[in-house]
C-alpha cells in the first residue's frame, strides 16, 4: 500500500485530487504523451523546479562534460527526466508546527539531501528531489496541512508576514489570520490562472519597522485602524529583481473585510492588462509604472463594483484564530544565577522581548538558512516542551521560537545548542543571507553561498569584539542580479558577475550600499562597482572600519554612505577592483567553494609582459565610468542629467561591442543603436541564455522613448538598467572570445 492509500483519509478531498491529477501527468509524460512545456508549467504551478546541471551537462573548469543520465523525455525544455530538482513548500506567514516540522524532516531525509532550506519568502525549499518522488512528498505535505501549490510559477506566491505578528510590541494589530485568510482565498483562485508572471504578497503589522518588507512587494498589507475600525493601508508594484520598483499607495485604509475582494480585483486588473509576451516586462511593478497608480486605482475600483459575491471575503478572516497557537505555561522571569557559556552572548543577539510579559522570542540563527533533518526534528521536540506551535521561519533565512517564558531561556538555550542551533549573532552582520547561487540555480553566476559561508566564518570569529555600529549592519548575496538574496535591501549587498582578466574569466560580485531594511524596506541601495569575488571580505572590513572611524554620532551606515557620496564610497573600494594577473593569483580564478577553475572553456593566456586588454576592454572603460558619474548625479539631485548620463553609458557599452567587428561606427546615437541592434541584437548574440534579450531592450526603447519628465525613481531605474546592460556587454564579449578561441583551437589541431 502506498502512501496515497495510507493517507487519503488525513488530506483535504480537494488537494488529494489535484496531486492524483499531477502524479498522472507525471506518468504520462514519462511515457511521452504530454507537451513538455505543458508539463513543465504544470510542475512549476506544484512546486517542483528545475536544478543546476539539469540539463545534463557541467562544466569542469576546463570543457564542458556530458553527465550519465538514461534516455527518457525531458521534464521541460533541456530539462533531463532522472537530474535532481528542487522542491518549493509554502509556509504562509512562516507558521510551522512540531508536527509539520517532524514531516518535513522526514521528507528532507527520504527524497532529498536531508537539508531544509529556508528562503527568503519564508519558504522551505528541498533540493536534489527526483521528479517521481515529487507525488508522495506533496502526499505526506498535505497530510499534515501544507501544499506546494503555486509556490512557483505565473501564480499568488507564498504570502509573507512579520515572524513576530501576535507578540510584537509595536504591532497595530496580528496580521496572522489576515495573511492566512489571502493564502487559502487565493489558492487556486481562478482569476490568478492568468497572470503574465508570479505575484508575491506581504503583509506587516507595523508602519515603521522592517516587519513585512512590503515597499519591496507586489502587493504589500500594512496593518491600520481608523475610527476603531481595522484595515489595511494597500500597497501595489514593488518588487526588487533586475530593476527594483518601489511600491505605490493603492490605498490609505482598505477596511477589513474589503481585503480579500480588492485583491481579487487587482488580479483581474493584472490579468487582463498585464504583459503576456515580453515575461521580462510581465511584472506588475511594470503595470502600475505604465499606467501610473491613479488609473490603476481607478481600474480596481471599477473592477471592484463588478465582482459577484463571495462569502469568503468574511467568513476566512471572521473563522481565523486571532493568533497561531498560545503560550504552554504562565509567563514567569529569568531568574539569577550562574549562566551557561555562551548563554549572555546568545542571549544578547538573539532573545528579544515580546509583549506578552514573562516570554521572549527566540531567534535560531541558521547558517545560510539550512537546517538539517536531525536539527528539525530536535527543533520539533523543544518547541513541544516550551512554546507549543509557536514557531516561525523569517525572511532572513532563520527561524524563531515565540513564547518561551523567559524562566524555560537557559534550557532552551542549552537545548538548542546540543543539537547545533544555538549560535548567537541572529540578525546581526554575521547572520549573512543567501540565494543558493551557484550550487543549485541554473541562473547563478558566481558563488553566493560560498562567499555568504566565507563571511559568515570571518565575522563569527570575531563577533564578540565587532563595535556595535557594525554588529547592526546586515548583508544579503545574491548569485546573479536576480536579487533573490534581497541585496537591494542590505547595508552591504553583493550580487554575481563576471570579468575577463588575463585572458580568463575571473568571478565577480557587484557591491550595493546603503539598502534601507526598516520603513518596511523604504530605500534600495546602489550599485558602487564591481570586485573579484575573493576580495569581497576585505571589502567588507574596509567599508565597516571606515564607517567606524568616519561615521558621525548616532549615524546609519546608510546615512554616512549617502554623506560621503559615490565618490567617497568608490575611494574605500578602488583599491579592490582589480583582479592580479592569473600567475601572481591563481585562487582569484575560482569562486568560493568550488575547486574548479572559474573559465568558459580553454581560453588564451596573456602575454607575461602585462595584460593583453582587447579593443572592447578599452572601449567599455567609458560607460563604466559614465555609469558611475550617473550615480553622482542623482546623488547631487539632477536627475536629468543622471538618467541622460545612464543612457550614454549603454550607449557607450554598446558601442565598444560594435567597434570589435565595425571600427568605424560613429558616435552618433541612431548609428550605434541601429549597429547594435542589426549585430547584436536582431541575430540575438546579445541574448543571455535566460533573459533572452531584456537588457538589450533596456537599450532599444530609451533610444525610442525619451521620457518628458524625470524624477527620482525614473533616474534610478535607468541607472540599474545601464549597469545591467554593460553587464550584459561584458558577458556577450566573454561568450564571443570564448566561441573565437575554441573555432581557433579548433583550426589549430587541422
Amino acid at each position: 500500500m502506498g502512501w496515497k492509500e495510507i493517507l487519503q483519509s488525513e488530506m483535504d478531498p480537494a488537494w488529494a485530487e489535484e496531486i492524483d491529477h499531477f502524479d498522472s501527468q507525471v506518468a504520462l509524460r514519462k511515457q511521452g504523451k504530454l507537451d513538455e512545456k505543458v508539463f513543465a508549467e504544470t510542475r512549476l504551478r506544484r512546486g517542483v523546479y528545475g536544478q543546476r546541471y539539469d540539463n545534463g551537462k557541467r562544466h569542469d573548469g576546463v570543457a564542458e562534460q556530458t553527465l550519465a543520465f538514461a534516455d527518457v523525455p525531458t521534464k521541460g525544455p533541456e530539462t533531463v527526466w532522472d537530474a535532481p530538482g528542487m522542491c518549493r513548500i509554502k509556509i504562509p506567514y512562516g507558521g510551522v508546527s512540531p508536527e509539520q516540522m517532524e514531516v518535513l524532516a522526514d521528507l528532507s531525509e527520504e527524497y532529498s539531501d536531508a537539508i531544509l532550506h529556508v528562503t527568503t519568502r519564508q519558504d522551505f525549499q528541498l533540493h536534489f528531489v527526483h521528479i517521481e518522488d515529487t507525488a508522495d512528498l506533496m502526499r505526506r505535505l498535505a497530510a499534515v496541512g501544507i501544499t506546494t501549490r503555486e509556490a512557483c510559477g505565473n501564480s499568488v506566491r507564498n504570502v509573507t508576514g512579520c515572524p513576530l505578528a501576535g507578540v510584537c510590541k509595536t504591532e497595530t494589530f496580528d496580521i496572522s489570520p489576515y495573511a492566512q485568510a489571502l493564502m487559502t482565498f487565493m489558492l487556486g483562485h481562478p482569476d490568478v490562472q492568468d497572470f503574465g508572471r508570479k505575484f508575491k504578497p506581504a503583509f506587516s503589522g507595523c508602519e515603521h519597522e522592517a516587519c513585512g518588507l512590503v515597499q519591496m512587494h507586489d502587493g504589500g498589507y500594512v496593518a491600520k485602524i481608523q475610527d476603531g475600525k481595522k484595515g489595511f493601508k494597500i500597497v501595489v508594484g514593488g518588487g526588487l529583481g533586475a530593476v527594483p520598483h518601489q511600491a505605490a499607495v493603492l490605498s490609505e485604509f482598505t477596511p477589513a473585510e474589503e481585503l480579500l475582494p480588492t485583491m481579487q480585483a487587482v488580479s483581474r486588473v493584472f490579468a487582463r492588462l498585464g504583459e503576456k509576451a515580453n515575461r521580462n516586462r510581465a511584472r506588475i511593478k511594470f503595470l502600475v509604472a505604465k499606467l501610473g497608480i491613479e488609473e490603476f486605482r481607478r481600474l480596481v475600483e471599477e473592477e471592484r463594483k463588478t465582482l459577484p459575491h463571495d462569502p469568503r471575503w468574511t467568513s476566512l478572516i471572521e473563522d481565523m484564530e486571532a493568533t497561531s497557537g498560545e503560550p504552554t505555561g504562565e509567563g514567569a522571569e529569568l531568574p539569577a544565577g550562574d549562566r551557561p557559556a555562551g548563554f549572555d552572548e546568545w542571549f544578547d543577539t538573539n532573545v528579544r522581548a515580546q509583549r506578552q510579559d514573562g516570554y521572549s522570542v527566540v531567534t535560531l540563527n541558521l547558517p545560510l538558512g539550512d537546517l538539517t533533518a536531525d536539527q528539525a526534528r530536535s527543533l520539533a521536540d523543544i518547541a513541544r516542551q516550551f512554546t507549543g506551535d509557536n514557531m516561525r521561519t523569517t525572511v532572513e533565512q532563520n527561524m524563531v521560537l515565540r513564547f518561551v517564558r523567559n524562566a524555560d531561556l537557559v534550557a532552551v538555550y542549552e537545548a538548542l545548542t546540543a543539537a547545533g542551533i544555538g549560535a548567537p549573532g541572529g540578525e546581526t552582520i554575521v547572520d549573512v543571507t543567501s540565494c543558493p547561487g551557484t550550487d543549485t540555480c541554473k541562473l547563478g553566476i558566481a558563488a553566493s553561498r560560498g562567499l555568504g559561508g566565507e563571511l559568515r566564518q570571518r565575522l563569527a570569529a570575531k563577533s564578540s569584539t565587532l563595535p556595535e555600529a557594525v554588529k547592526a549592519l546586515r548583508i544579503k548575496v545574491s548569485g546573479c542580479f536576480n536579487s533573490c538574496g534581497q541585496h537591494h535591501l542590505a547595508d552591504i549587498g553583493f550580487y554575481g558577475n563576471s570579468r575577463k582578466v588575463d585572458g580568463r574569466t575571473v568571478p565577480h560580485f557587484q557591491v550595493i550600499l546603503g539598502g534601507q531594511w526598516t520603513e518596511n524596506a523604504a530605500n534600495y541601495g546602489m550599485a558602487m562597482g564591481s570586485i573579484p569575488s575573493k576580495s569581497a571580505p576585505d571589502v567588507v572590513e574596509a567599508l565597516t572600519d571606515a564607517f567606524v572611524q568616519g561615521r558621525e554620532a548616532n549615524e546609519s551606515f546608510r546615512a554616512w554612505i549617502e554623506r560621503i557620496g559615490k565618490r567617497g564610497t568608490r575611494e574605500i573600494i578602488k583599491p579592490f577592483m582589480k583582479a592580479p594577473m592569473y600567475a601572481d593569483g591563481p585562487e582569484f580564478y575560482a569562486d568560493w567553494g568550488d575547486v574548479r577553475e572559474f573559465t568558459i572553456g580553454d581560453l588564451g593566456i596573456g602575454e607575461c609582459a602585462g595584460e593583453m586588454v582587447s579593443l572592447f576592454g578599452i572601449e567599455v572603460v567609458k560607460a563604466e565610468s559614465q555609469g558611475f558619474d550617473a550615480q553622482v548625479a542623482l546623488e547631487e539631485g539632477d536627475f536629468g542629467e543622471a538618467e541622460d548620463l545612464a543612457y550614454r553609458a549603454m550607449l557607450s557599452a554598446a558601442r565598444a561591442l560594435v567597434r570589435v567587428e565595425f571600427i568605424d561606427v560613429t558616435e552618433k546615437p541612431d548609428d550605434i543603436v541601429k549597429e547594435f541592434k542589426a549585430r547584436f541584437f536582431d541575430t540575438e548574440r546579445f541574448f543571455d541564455r535566460f533573459a533572452k534579450g531584456k537588457f538589450g531592450q533596456y537599450l532599444l526603447d530609451r533610444h525610442a522613448n525619451v521620457p518628458e519628465t524625470i524624477d527620482r525613481d525614473i533616474a534610478s531605474r535607468r541607472i540599474e538598467e545601464s549597469q545591467l546592460f554593460i553587464e550584459a556587454a561584458h558577458a556577450c564579449e566573454l561568450r564571443e572570445s570564448a566561441a573565437a578561441n575554441l573555432a581557433a583551437a579548433a583550426r589549430a589541431e587541422q
